[in-house]
Parts: C-alpha cells; sequence; structure tokens
C-alpha cells in the first residue's frame, strides 16, 4: 500500500467534514442576509473589542486550507518572556494610518488590511457585527447557538475531543 493510499480514508473524512461545514457557513450567510460591514476591521482589531473568536476543529482545517492555497503563511511575533498575553499581529507603531500596538489585528489580515481567507473565515467571524453593521432582519441567539451545536457535530465527527469542552480554542491560539 502506497502512503497516499493510507490517508485517503482520512482525507475522504475531511473533504466529508469541509463540504458539511461550507453548506452550514451557507446557511449561516444566508440567515444573515441584510447584514452588512462597512469593511472596518474593527472586529479584527482583538485589543479594541475585547473579544476573538473560538475556532473548532473543522474551522481550523478549513482556515489552514484556505492559508495554504494563498502561499501566505501566518507570522505571529513571540510574546515577550513572561507575558501571558497571546502572539498576535500588531498594527504598527499607528504611523501607517492602520492603528497601534495596542490593537491586537487578527492574523489573518492581509497587508492589505483585509481578510486573508474571508470565504474560509470562521463562524464567529462571520456572526461579530461592531456598531457600525447595518443590521438586517434580527436573528434569536437560540438560532445561533443551533448553528454552533451543528458545527461542533462536524467538527467532532471529524476530531472527536478536539476541541477544549467541544467550543473549541480562541483563533490565534488555535494558529499558533
Amino acid at each position: 500500500m502506497s502512503p497516499r493510499d493510507r490517508f485517503a480514508p482520512e482525507r475522504a473524512a475531511e473533504e466529508a467534514a469541509l463540504a458539511e461545514l461550507r453548506a452550514l457557513y451557507a446557511e449561516v450567510d444566508a440567515r444573515f442576509a441584510g447584514w452588512s460591514c462597512d469593511a472596518s476591521t474593527t472586529c479584527c482589531r482583538f485589543g479594541i473589542t475585547g473579544r476573538e473568536p473560538y475556532v473548532t476543529p473543522i474551522e481550523l482545517l478549513a482556515l489552514r486550507r484556505a492559508l495554504a492555497k494563498t502561499g501566505r503563511k501566518v507570522v505571529s511575533p513571540a510574546p515577550k518572556k513572561g507575558s501571558r498575553r497571546l502572539p498576535i499581529a500588531s498594527g504598527g507603531d499607528g504611523s501607517d494610518g492602520k492603528g497601534g500596538r495596542d490593537e491586537r489585528r487578527c492574523p489573518l489580515l492581509g497587508e492589505d488590511g483585509r481578510c486573508s481567507v474571508y470565504e474560509a473565515r470562521p463562524f464567529g467571524c462571520r456572526t461579530f457585527f461592531c456598531d457600525r453593521a447595518s443590521a438586517g432582519e434580527p436573528v434569536r441567539q437560540r438560532d445561533v447557538n443551533a448553528f454552533v451545536q451543528r458545527i461542533r457535530a462536524v467538527s467532532d465527527r471529524l476530531a472527536p475531543g478536539g476541541g477544549v469542552g467541544g467550543e473549541g480554542r480562541p483563533l490565534t491560539r488555535a494558529l499558533g
């Protein structure tokens, strides 16, 4: 048996789980139709919002595959020795108009300030809207929770116990 054949069942399971995740994301996007973003990337500045999306193992797999297609590597500066701060890309010193060091930008933002893996962005990025977002039809919390449970179920089938308590991990830790 060739090494390629040995991993075929695992690859097939990954592809099936990724297809299911893409279908779920299409439902999420449809449910949030009418909501729009001004592309300020405020939600991608974790130091500003105090929030960071959590990703499940299946979402992490989708992100890693999307990154591989771009050829881009996520390089986050290492935290200072003894620091509890996460290794998150900073926005520079502020002199470039892209923000300061304390904004803690998402490492998936490209040099152009846009998400480098937008089509594969995780659920938390698809459903977070800042105060400037244009609101569509209200979405009930139980609907959001149902999507979360379905994404966890897909992830658990692919990688049982792969998330912390089934909830996933903060994006920067998962990518690190």
